[in-house]
Order: structure tokens, then C-alpha cells, then sequence
């Protein structure tokens, strides 16, 4: 094989194993320039010497614990009605439940999707570092005087709760407001050691494999902190926190409005699943939220949450991409056709590249039984083998990596399109056109991934190539076929993205044969006429 085909190959193929690779076993996500400078490093260290002295009582988060306080109707102490949401908070004043009444949130069974785990640690749970007063705590009920209240569009409802612990009253202020976010304040009548919790995420069928569920912290000069489900290994300290996250794909509890000082640690509980605590104060303020990471929901309440939506690896380039994709929304006011009009601007950006690809992949094409002849001829000798080879496509200006480079440089454009449109739970309940109704589930009557897989084959069907190896050849020809497979399950708005990217593909390469047909009818006349002026 030539030096393009092995790339083109390798690109391919690299593709492919990508995606049946995140399929499998969802991409580990590392820190973003962890210990990047030098005080942030120092602040970790002196936050994680901090914990290990932690009485034991004060790191007892298995799930069991909490499992032994289930909640229960009569459990309930506050419900908090609005348009949106519904919110419930039960008599140790952790926050019990939060159910969205939008449809376009629901699950994979048409039922309100609840934002809290009814296993594990809730969010607000507070636990005290003294034993003996952790475990009255767990016995002793919050009370109030507001039961059941309404909140209306645009205002807030304050709820005010205490806890009678002997000499020791804990009161905790929660003032609720209708876009999901909420203000705490927590005073304690002495000073004590606790810690509040950040909650753990809901554990949810149906979403794509290849979305990364976990917990995360946002800290210092811009550093990320991803911990994933499954994969907490042991305790870590925090200071300088910006806000801290638990997450799935769509959805996220969060903290945030921190004091510098503040101690932010993750743990693991015994499925090793991580769990977020926060060292408390005598008197202790902080904000958070619960709900969908969208975007323009986030930045209203605080620029700081844009922050909890994570693409993974691609953040630099999927971050700026999601911001074009809201601006085209604003203009065609779908999703579906602001999808179409992304794609077809990124053609646009990178068509000089892609123009040069191809038409260096044709140039290869017409070289391709000159080279075959000085091959066979020089066999014998490699040296003099290469130097005929380069010698040729000098002469025919052609360059043999010329159409494997452009594709090399799209390949993290495409990646960072394909996090921000696993991500975006702005695309959950958003139709485009006809059947399809939901641009963040999969096609239902498989059309999208059909026509993708067609598309993709006609696509292959002419470009030109100079396979020599019938194996080769032949992982090509059912490349559609594996594409096709894999994008059945995916969400219909990153396939209508590739469906759309192979029908500008096929229209440029539709241009280019024929701009290359005529160039090299012109030369064939060029050169007839120069034979016969000899």
C-alpha cells in the first residue's frame, strides 16, 4: 500500500475503533491542567492533609446510611410547588425530591424525570464530625412553619427549618427560586465540625454509553476535576472551588458560591461511585442548583455554571461550537435546521482544505499506473524505487498525503460536534421535521441512520481511489454498512449532522470530478497541440 492509503486506513479505522471503543468502555476523562501552578498544587496538598486527620465518623458515607432514613410521605417536611418543578425537602432537611414537570424531560417512560437519587446521599444532607451528635442528628426532625407552598414565575419562596441537637440548634434557610437555583444559609447556636452534601445524581436508563456520569469540580485558574462513576478511587480536597457537580448527561446538582477557604472533598462510596462533601462553617452561605445543564438557564443565574457542562476532551473546540449552534437556533428558531445551517458553515470554514484533499486524492488517482509501472520496474531496488516514485509525483504535482492531511484536521472538529450534541440537553423534546420528534433520542423508524449509511456508500461510490490490496478494498466497501450499525442507537440530531456532512461531501466531490475532468482535458489538448507543433 502507498503512504496515502495506510493513512486514509489508519484514519478510518481509528474511527471506527473510537467508536466502538466509547461504546464499550466510556472515555476516562482527566483533570484539565491539574497542578498547573504551583498554588494550586499547595492549596490540594494542604486541603487533602487537612481531611486525612478527619475523624472517622465524619467520612461514614456508605450508602447504607443513608438507605436506613427512607423518605416517605410522612418523611416530607416541605413541598415547594411551582410550574416547573416540584420540590420536596423531608425532616432532616436534605432535599428528597425534585421532579420537572416539562415533558420534553421526561424519561424513556413518559414519567416526569426526578432529579434526585432516592439511594445514596441527598443534597443539603448535613453530617457532624462529633459521633454522638451525628447520630442524634439522624434521629432529631428539622421543623418549620411553612408545609406546602407555590412558587410563581420570576419570584422565590423562603423556607426557614431548625434542628434542636441538646446545646447544639442547627438552622438552615433555603430561599427557592422558579429557575431551579436556591440560596442556604446555615447557622449553628455553637461552633462544630460538619459537613453538607452535594448529593449523588440520578441513576437513569436509556442515555448514551459513551456520556460520562460522575461528579466534578471546577477550581482555581480554571482547573477540571472529573471524577466518573465506577472509577473513585480515594478521598480528594479542594480549595479555591468555583462549584462543584454531580452529573449525568443531561442533568446536574450543584453547589456553588463558595468562599475560597472552603473544602471541597471527594469521596467514594462502596459501589466506588464518587460522593462531594463540604466543610461547614459556624455560619455557612453558599449557593445551588438542580436540573438541566442548559445553557442559557446557567448563564442567567450565574456566568460560573456554564462551566458544569463538560464535552470531555474536545471542551476547547465543543465549547465555542455549542455557542455558534444557540446563535443559528436564535435565527431558524429548531434545533434540526440549525444543525443543518452548523454543518453547512463548517463546509464552508474548512472547504479549501477539504478541496485540496480531493483534488490531490485525484491527482493520485491519475499518477497511480505510473507509479505501479516504476514500482515493477525498480523492485529490486528500493533506493532507486522511492527516488522514480517521488520523482513522479513531483513531476505530476501530486503528494501523496495531500488528501489525508484535511481529514487528519477535521477529525477534531467532527469529535467536538459529536460531544456537543451528545450533551446538549437543549436538544431533549426538540423536533425538527416530520417523524422526527426528539433530536436527543434515537431515530425510531431508522430512517436518518439509513440515509446516512446510503449517502455515505454513494459518497465512497465516487471518490476516487487506487486500492491495490482486496482486503482493503474490501474493509472499505462496508464501511457504510458498520457506520450505519453504530449510528442506529445514536441521538437523530448527530446523525441528521452526518447525513447533512455527507450530502455537502458528495456535492463538493460532485464539483471537484468535474473541475478535474476538464483540467485534464484541457492538458490532454494542451499537450496533442504541443506534439504537433513538433
Amino acid at each position: 500500500m502507498s503512504a496515502n492509503q495506510r493513512l486514509i486506513l489508519a484514519v478510518v479505522l481509528s474511527f471506527v475503533f473510537f467508536v466502538a471503543y466509547t461504546a464499550i468502555f466510556p472515555p476516562e476523562q482527566v483533570a484539565v491542567e491539574q497542578n498547573a501552578t504551583t498554588k494550586s498544587s499547595e492549596s490540594a496538598a494542604a486541603a487533602t492533609n487537612a481531611s486525612s486527620v478527619l475523624p472517622d465518623a465524619a467520612i461514614e458515607h456508605e450508602v447504607a446510611a443513608d438507605e436506613q432514613i427512607a423518605v416517605t410521605d410522612s418523611s416530607i417536611l416541605v413541598e415547594i410547588d411551582s410550574e416547573h418543578f416540584t420540590m420536596k425537602i423531608d425532616t432532616l432537611g436534605r432535599i428528597a425530591s425534585k421532579v420537572l414537570k416539562d415533558e420534553k424531560y421526561n424519561n424513556n417512560d413518559n414519567i416526569h424525570s426526578e432529579m434526585v437519587a432516592q439511594v445514596g446521599t441527598k443534597p443539603l444532607h448535613i453530617r457532624f464530625a462529633d459521633k454522638a451528635m451525628n447520630e442524634a442528628a439522624l434521629r432529631t426532625p428539622f421543623t418549620t412553619s411553612l408545609r406546602k407552598a407555590t412558587l410563581k414565575e420570576g419570584g422565590s419562596v423562603v423556607v426557614t427549618m431548625q434542628q434542636k441537637l441538646g446545646e447544639q440548634t442547627v438552622t438552615k434557610q433555603m430561599t427557592i427560586y422558579a429557575d431551579g437555583h436556591y440560596d442556604v444559609r446555615i447557622d449553628l447556636a455553637k461552633d462544630a465540625r460538619y459537613f453538607v452534601y452535594l448529593g449523588q445524581h440520578v441513576k437513569r436508563k436509556g442515555q448514551m454509553m459513551m456520556a460520562v456520569h460522575g461528579a466534578m469540580v471546577y477550581y482555581g485558574d480554571g482547573l477540571t476535576e472529573i471524577i466518573e462513576d465506577e472509577d473513585a478511587e480515594g478521598r480528594k480536597s479542594f480549595t479555591d472551588v468555583h462549584l462543584t457537580s454531580s452529573f449525568d448527561q443531561y442533568f446536574a446538582s450543584i453547589i456553588y458560591g463558595l468562599a475560597p477557604d472552603v473544602t471541597v472533598t471527594v469521596d467514594r462510596d462502596r459501589e466506588s461511585n464518587p460522593i462531594v462533601y463540604i466543610d461547614g462553617t459556624q455560619h455557612f452561605t453558599f449557593n445551588g442548583y438542580i436540573g438541566p445543564k442548559e445553557y442559557k438557564t446557567l448563564k442567567s443565574i450565574d456566568p460560573v455554571l456554564v462551566n458544569a457542562i463538560e464535552y470531555g476532551w474536545f471542551t476547547f473546540a465543543a465549547a465555542p461550537l455549542f455557542k455558534v449552534l444557540s446563535w443559528l437556533h436564535g435565527i431558524f428558531g429548531n434545533w434540526g435546521w440549525a444543525i443543518i445551517a452548523l454543518t453547512l458553515l463548517i463546509r464552508m470554514i474548512l472547504f479549501p482544505l477539504t478541496y485540496k484533499g480531493m483534488l490531490s486524492m485525484q491527482k493520485m488517482k491519475d499518477v497511480a499506473p505510473k507509479v505501479k509501472e516504476a514500482q515493477a520496474k525498480y523492485k529490486g531496488d528500493p533506493q532507486r524505487m522511492n527516488a522514480a516514485v517521488m520523482e513522479i509525483y513531483k513531476k505530476e504535482g501530486a503528494n501523496p498525503l495531500g488528501g489525508c492531511l484535511p481529514m487528519l484536521l477535521q477529525i477534531p472538529v467532527f469529535f467536538a460536534i459529536y460531544r456537543v450534541l451528545l450533551n446538549a440537553v437543549e436538544l431533549q423534546g426538540a423536533e425538527w421535521i416530520l417523524w422526527v420528534n426528539d433530536l436527543s433520542r434515537m431515530d425510531p423508524y431508522y430512517i436518518l441512520p439509513i440515509l446516512m449509511g446510503a449517502t455515505m456508500f454513494y459518497q465512497q461510490h465516487i471518490t476516487p481511489n487506487n486500492f491495490t490490496d482486496p482486503m482493503q478494498e474490501k474493509i472499505f466497501k462496508y464501511l457504510p454498512v458498520i457506520f450505519t450499525f453504530f449510528f442506529i442507537t445514536f441521538p437523530s440530531g448527530l446523525v441528521l449532522y452526518w447525513f447533512v456532512n455527507n450530502l455537502f461531501s458528495i456535492a463538493q466531490q460532485v464539483i471537484v470530478n468535474k473541475q478535474f475532468a476538464a483540467m485534464k482535458a484541457m492538458r490532454a489538448v494542451k499537450e496533442s497541440n504541443e506534439a504537433e507543433g513538433k
